[in-house]
């Protein structure tokens, strides 16, 4: 086990004192499997009370742990083949969003999402996760593409915002997450989103306006992130623990409210700790939604899916 956080340090110090008393079993040549097997149990059980009762910050840091699977990866696990489309045929091609035709149990769909990076390099290259206005107009493209040939789409969300940079600003950041939130919504075929991570703002709902949005166990959904939140409410980001909760983020909060269809469970511990067991479930579920979707009437599926975002945040007074 890789251990990141605080708030894992038992973890941490359980399995070190596992790792000695094996290293003295194994230098003495004494039995001490009473004690290993003692001290794995309370491992297993510290590990389940840790992981049951997770704080909204807590499960913000695991949704950005470094090693936690991105949209390419999970492409890889759960498609048969996948052919990556490129560019927004005006500005040039943001290699923060990703997108393709990719086929999972002999279905075809139009797979889209945001792809940060494995190492530094790569997270430059990626931009952080970070889409300019033309990774909208890209995911844009190849959704109105996906209608063309009548396949579904499936969105990845993953992304601590859209880029805020001047150059993005001057080139319209809003009016490409605007244009997508109005096209999304009235797509004439099939829509699944999921937040496999890191849902920020509008840099987010830029690709996840859909008739079946869900969320990974420890993924968060949110306007605005916990520190940029309690730099605005506090003057400083050392709140930012209180403004996650304050932000009801989680997946369980979100279900709670309505603003999603679903939670999808991940590995104890995290998406991290299984990739392979995470795609496994991720496609599980995508295959239930893509056949509850495929035979539905497409007006009926777009007037649903309008009335759906509409009743969100509305309130009624008599």
């Amino acid at each position: 086990m890789k251990i990141t956080f605080d708030f894992e340090k038992p973890l941490a110090d359980l399995q070190l004192q596992i790792e000695k008393v094996k290293q003295v079993e194994d230098k003495n040549k004494l039995d001490m499997s009473a004690t290993i097997a003692e001290l794995e149990n309370r491992f297993e059980t510290t590990k389940q009370e840790i992981y049951a009762n997770l704080t909204g910050w807590q499960r913000v840091q695991i949704a950005r742990h470094p090693e936690r699977p991105y949209t390419l990866q999970y492409i890889e696990l759960m498609c048969d083949d996948f052919i990556e489309l490129h560019g927004d045929r005006t500005v040039g091609d943001d290699k923060a969003i990703v997108g393709g035709f990719g086929t999972i149990n002999g279905q075809t769909a139009m797979f889209i999402g945001h792809q940060k990076g494995k190492n530094t390099k790569e997270r430059q290259y990626r931009n952080f996760g970070m889409p300019n206005p033309e990774g909208y107009r890209k995911a844009l493209r190849l959704m109105k593409m996906a209608e063309k040939f009548n396949k579904p789409v499936i969105t990845l969300i993953d992304t601590p915002g859209a880029f805020p940079g001047l150059e993005a600003e001057e080139r319209g950041q809003g009016e490409a997450i605007a244009r997508n939130l109005l096209e999304m919504a009235v797509l004439k075929v099939p829509v699944i989103c999921v937040i496999i991570g890191e849902g920020a703002s509008g840099g987010a709902l830029g690709i996840a306006i859909g008739d079946k949005v869900m969320m990974l166990e420890n993924s968060w959904y949110s306007v605005i992130s916990p520190e940029n939140c309690s730099t605005i409410l506090f003057k400083t980001w050392e709140h930012k623990e209180r403004a996650a909760e304050m932000l009801k983020l989680t997946s369980t909060d979100m279900l709670k409210n309505k603003l999603i269809d679903g939670v999808i469970k991940e590995p104890l511990g995290g998406a991290h700790q299984d990739p392979v067991v995470m795609a496994a479930t991720l496609k599980k579920q995508l295959l239930k939604d893509l056949k509850q979707l495929k035979d539905r009437n497409i007006d009926e599926l777009v007037t649903e899916r309008i009335d759906k975002f509409c009743s969100m945040g509305v309130v009624i007074e008599d």
